[in-house]
């Protein structure tokens, strides 16, 4: 059975080590988020560099989910000292658990203050996609799905929680169409 991956990727005001309390404030808040998601139902893993070290992204040994990479709208910097952006890439047993662990509890609560933290950009945040069972992604195929995401839109190969594709690549979104269209009509529906 297939799995899925989820790749997030965003830029940040200020970088990683600014000792402005907002970006501490981001940092410890990162942390706590991780440490509830690991536990969330349907979680799998998550990339972690070898020894544990979250500082140095670009040089860090990142094992089976390869060398760290950043989509090609990145513009900052690559040091410790001037990296400004926040990336996951994590696995999953479904959608449904990632969507509820993104959209639930302190995840969510951050979210509601992403802006105090991230820059707004135009492209996509995170991007989805399934894998087969014991297929590792890389932080390249992260970047790669969500640089198709920004060009084409959601497809089987890259998508979004909302406009979703099954293991199968069929669209969710024309089983959630279809489920609907199926429902006697109240006259409340709208035009």
């Amino acid at each position: 059975m297939s799995r899925l991956a989820l790749y997030t990727f965003g830029v940040l005001k200020s970088p990683l080590v600014d000792p402005a309390p907002l970006t501490r404030e981001f940092y410890d808040i990162g942390e706590a988020v991780y440490g509830k998601i690991s536990q969330h139902p349907g979680y799998l893993a998550r990339a972690e560099t070898a020894d544990g070290d979250r500082g140095m992204l670009f040089d860090a040994d990142w094992g089976a989910w390869g060398e760290f990479a950043v989509p090609t709208w990145y513009g900052k910097g690559r040091t410790v000292e001037t990296t400004a952006l926040a990336a996951t890439l994590s696995l999953w047993t479904d959608l449904r658990s990632a969507f509820d662990a993104v959209y639930t509890g302190l995840h969510r609560e951050a979210l509601s203050r992403r802006y105090d933290w991230f820059e707004r950009t135009r492209h996509p945040n995170y991007v989805v996609w399934w894998v087969s069972d014991g297929v590792i992604p890389t932080w390249r195929d992260g970047v790669s799905r969500l640089e198709h995401l920004h060009d084409h839109g959601s497809a089987p190969h890259a998508f979004t929680f909302h406009d979703s594709f099954t293991r199968e690549g069929n669209s969710d979104h024309d089983k959630r169409h279809r489920a609907a269209a199926s429902q006697p009509k109240t006259g409340l529906e709208a035009d």
